[in-house]
């Protein structure tokens, strides 16, 4: 009896506060309690979602507004805006007849495309832009040798990917904080990072901003905003949106930008993210770079739909397909969705399609699951450093003269700093239990004990420099 009357209560209240609003909207209220719509704007098709407007707010209000519009028996009113009803069934397309268009601006010859439309970049910024190309280059070409002659542990390139991190680095501000996967180093070289930070990261060395705790590669940047690197698949994708919310809270001038791969798109982080975003309307930048495998594991196996740039209309995400070997086309996609992500206060997902010419990383060969055909054509036809060259050239930017200078400073100073970071010492064990607790728990306390205990009776195993 007792729920029957609560139940009651319950829709008498709601029966009320529904007779109240229509009331208010018959006398044509003013009063800062209730809320104006133009009628006439939300008949239009073009009016954007309500749920816009009034995420949270209760849709009895929208049941008179519904009948505004069209016949109530044509219209169902539901949370996030009016749904029209057809007597047709009709299933929406698995996948539609043609793919979605890739946004390019120079062919593959460094031409411009005729009847394009993109922002010029100054000379500076475009030899800037090239300059870290070929250092990015450069530097995992001597890194991989590094780690073949057993120097290093491990290591991972960014061949044929070159332009997606530069051209985006150059398309953001310092102040947007950037969260990689493990194949943006060229981001953090553009912002400042120097051969010998990398180098101490790679080496694991006491210089190490990581003191030592990471793999190779897994670099990290409070200065450059360049958030730690984790080896886990996806998982900055949500921290990204958090961050980026934090931004808008704070109302700051300035987004968060996250890296991943198709194969972190298969992951559930992914999706997470891009709902979270959407939602929260949260200024994020979300770049793809589809580069056809998931380590050995093709596209056409990860999902069947046209890649992953039709996922963000699916989550209410703004999206664009750019030519992930056309520096200028990601430069200016990426400096688009900047604007949109901040004036706008909403999330972009940017899908780069590319194709990686090395190997995932130094404990794969990706010659075992894919042509060496298919993977020489994309180097030689489809080079992104190659074909940028061309069009600084046909600016009369560059020459072969400066790129012969560039590329020989570049691995004498590499060199330099591998030398260097080789030589010195490894962090102290102690390091290994600090920055994480107060007061360190006392199992940790016993595993720093049993862990000097073992490098002593087993030196041969360790480091020679391993300080105790």
């Amino acid at each position: 009896m007792a729920l029957y009357m609560r139940k009651s209560t319950t829709i008498l209240r709601h029966v009320k506060s529904k007779m109240a609003f229509m009331a208010s909207l018959q006398r044509g209220s003013r009063s800062s309690s209730t809320p104006h719509f133009d009628r006439n704007a939300l008949c239009q098709p073009n009016f954007r979602n309500l749920s816009n407007i009034h995420r949270f707010e209760s849709t009895i209000a929208q049941n008179h507004l519904s009948s505004v519009c069209a016949d109530e028996n044509q219209v169902l009113d539901f949370p996030g805006g009016s749904v029209k009803f057809t007597p047709e069934m009709r299933f929406i397309s698995e996948s539609p007849l043609e793919r979605t268009s890739c946004f390019r601006v120079l062919d593959d010859n460094g031409q411009p495309i005729l009847g394009g439309s993109f922002e010029q970049v100054s000379m500076e910024t475009a030899v800037k832009m090239y300059d870290n190309m070929v250092t990015l280059q450069t530097m995992d070409t001597i890194f991989f040798e590094a780690q073949r002659q057993g120097r290093i542990s491990f290591y991972l390139t960014t061949n044929g990917e070159e332009a997606i991190n530069i051209a985006s680095a150059a398309a953001l501000s310092m102040e947007d904080l950037i969260f990689p996967q493990y194949r943006e180093p060229g981001v953090l070289l553009w912002r400042g990072f120097t051969f010998q930070e990398f180098a101490n990261q790679c080496f694991s060395n006491k210089y190490d901003n990581g003191k030592g705790r990471q793999m190779p590669i897994h670099y990290g940047s409070k200065q450059l905003n360049y958030v730690t690197i984790a080896s886990t698949v996806a998982s900055q994708l949500p921290h990204a949106v958090g961050a980026a919310y934090s931004l808008k809270m704070e109302k700051k001038d300035a987004c968060a930008v996250t890296y991943f791969g198709d194969g972190g798109s298969s992951e559930g982080d992914f999706h997470a993210a891009l709902n979270f975003a959407a939602v929260m309307e949260a200024p994020v930048i979300f770049i793809c770079r589809n580069n056809g495998w998931a380590i050995s594991t093709p596209t056409s196996d990860q999902f069947r739909s046209d890649g992953v740039v039709v996922r963000g209309q699916a989550y209410g995400v703004r999206s664009i397909r750019v030519d992930g070997n056309d520096a200028l086309a990601v430069y200016n996609a990426v400096k688009a969705a900047r604007q949109m992500a901040i004036s706008e206060q909403r999330p972009v997902l940017i899908e780069a399609l590319t194709y990686r010419v090395g190997h995932h990383s130094t404990s794969d060969d990706s010659t075992k699951y894919r042509p060496a055909n298919e993977i020489e054509s994309w180097r030689l036809a489809r080079d992104p450093v190659g074909r940028f060259r061309k069009w600084i050239e046909r600016n009369g930017w560059w020459n072969c003269e400066a790129d012969t200078q560039l590329r020989n400073n570049a691995r004498k100073q590499l060199l330099q700093a591998i030398q260097l970071a080789e030589k010195e010492e490894k962090p102290p064990l102690a390091e290994i239990f600090s920055d994480v607790y107060d007061v360190p728990p006392s199992n940790l306390g016993e595993q720093e004990t049993w862990l000097r205990e073992t490098v002593k009776k087993h030196p041969q195993d360790y480091p020679s420099d391993v300080s105790l």
